[in-house]
C-alpha cells in the first residue's frame, strides 16, 4: 500500500510506501528537504504533521520531546507513514540555505576509471550525513591548512557515500597522493558543501550541459538528480575529452539516452588511431555551438577548465543566451600544486 505526502507551503507532493520513512521518500523523489544526521540525533529535519499519522520504530527519537510530538511535530528522518500526510516542512531552494559543515570522512573505495582519473568514495561517520545540492563541491582540508576543492559527482538521493572524480595533475602533491599512496580506510577532513552550480529547479527551459574532462563529475550529479526528480525538460550533454579512454564513464550517458528527453554527444579533440572514432571531433563547445542556431530559450551548464568555461561563455552569448541563464563550475588549480 502507498500513501501521498503533500508538503506545505511548497505544495510539492510525492508517493510514499506504507511504513516508509518520510525523509527517505522525499529524497528518493528528488526533493531537497532540510536534514543533518538522518539518524534521529540532530533534530534538523523536524516538521509538523498537519494531517495524517506517522509512527516510530522504537518510540520517540531523542531529538524530539513528548511536548513537540503532542502538537504534531515529527522527526522526518525517523517518522514512518501510516496514512496520507500533509506536512509543514522547510524545503531548501538555494545553495545559500545548505549548512556548511566540517567533518571527518573515511576513504572506502578507490576506483581507477582511466590512467589519470580515480573515483574516490568517502564515507562520513554513521551518525552524520552531508546535505548538498547536486553540482556542489567540497574542500578537502590538508594538515598544513591548505585546501583542495573537488566537485561532488553523486546526486543527493544517493548519499551513502560522497563520490569525487580526481584527475592526476602533473606535479600535484595531493592528487599524486591519491594515485600513489592513498589507501582505503584513510581518514580525510572535509568541509562543505560549497558553490551555486546546481539545477535550476523552477525553470522550464531546455538544458544544455557541457563537460570538459572530469567536469563530467558535477554534471553527472545534476543529471542523475534531474532524472530521479522526473524532470521532463529536454537535456543535451556534450562531453569533451582527448581520446576515447578519457570518456571514463561513457556507459552512463549512453544509458541516460533511454530517456526520451536526453541526448548525448561525445567529442574528442585528439582521438587515437586505435579508437577508430567515428563521432564528433574538435573542441566540445564548438560542437555544441554548431548544433544550435539560437540559445535564447535555453539554459547552459558548463563544467571544466577555465579556458573552456570562458570559451563557452563567449560562444553562448553570441548565440543569444542571456548571462543569467549561464551556470558554470570552473576547475581552478591551486598555485602551490594540486
Amino acid at each position: 500500500m502507498s500513501f501521498k505526502v503533500t508538503l506545505e507551503p511548497s505544495g510539492h507532493s510525492f508517493d510514499i510506501e506504507e511504513n516508509e520513512v518520510v525523509l527517505d521518500a522525499a529524497i528518493r523523489h528528488g526533493l531537497s528537504m532540510q536534514y543533518g544526521c538522518r539518524n534521529g540525533v540532530c533534530g534538523a529535519c523536524i516538521g509538523k504533521v498537519v494531517e495524517g499519522e506517522v509512527g516510530y520504530d522504537n518510540g520517540l527519537p531523542g531529538a524530539i520531546t513528548e511536548a513537540e510530538d503532542a502538537v504534531g511535530q515529527a522527526l522526518l528522518c525517523c517518522a514512518r507513514a501510516k496514512s496520507n500526510l500533509v506536512i509543514e516542512a522547510h524545503e531548501i531552494g538555494t545553495a545559500s540555505e545548505v549548512k556548511v559543515r566540517k567533518m571527518p570522512s573515511r576513504v572506502v573505495k578507490l576506483e581507477r576509471l582511466a590512467d589519470d582519473v580515480i573515483r574516490l568514495y568517502l564515507k562520513l561517520p554513521d551518525t552524520e550525513r552531508m546535505q548538498f545540492l547536486a553540482g556542489q563541491y567540497i574542500d578537502i582540508l590538508l594538515q598544513d591548512g591548505r585546501r583542495r576543492s573537488f566537485s561532488i559527482a553523486n546526486a543527493p538521493h544517493d548519499d551513502e557515500f560522497i563520490e569525487l572524480h580526481v584527475r592526476l595533475v602533473e606535479g600535484g602533491e595531493f592528487t599524486g597522493h591519491v594515485f600513489e599512496t592513498m589507501q582505503e580506510k584513510d581518514i580525510l577532513r572535509i568541509e562543505g558543501p560549497f558553490g551555486s552550480f546546481a539545477l535550476q529547479e523552477e525553470s522550464d527551459r531546455p538544458m544544455i550541459f557541457i563537460a570538459g574532462g572530469t567536469g563530467f563529475g558535477p554534471i553527472k550529479g545534476i543529471i542523475e538528480h534531474a532524472i530521479q526528480e522526473g524532470v521532463m525538460r529536454p537535456m543535451f550533454l556534450y562531453w569533451g575529452a582527448r581520446a576515447k579512454a578519457d570518456l571514463y564513464l561513457s556507459d552512463l550517458p549512453e544509458a541516460w539516452q533511454q530517456q526520451d528527453n536526453f541526448s548525448y554527444v561525445p567529442v574528442l579533440s585528439e582521438p587515437k588511431e586505435a579508437d577508430n572514432w567515428q563521432g564528433r571531433t574538435g573542441l566540445v563547445h564548438e560542437a555544441m555551438l554548431q548544433d544550435f542556431a539560437s540559445l535564447a530559450s535555453y539554459e547552459v551548464y558548463a563544467s571544466g577548465p577555465p579556458a573552456m568555461i570562458e570559451a563557452v561563455r563567449q560562444g553562448v552569448a553570441l548565440k543569444g543566451l542571456a548571462g543569467k541563464y549561464f551556470y558554470f563550475d570552473s576547475f581552478e588549480f591551486a598555485n602551490d600544486a594540486k
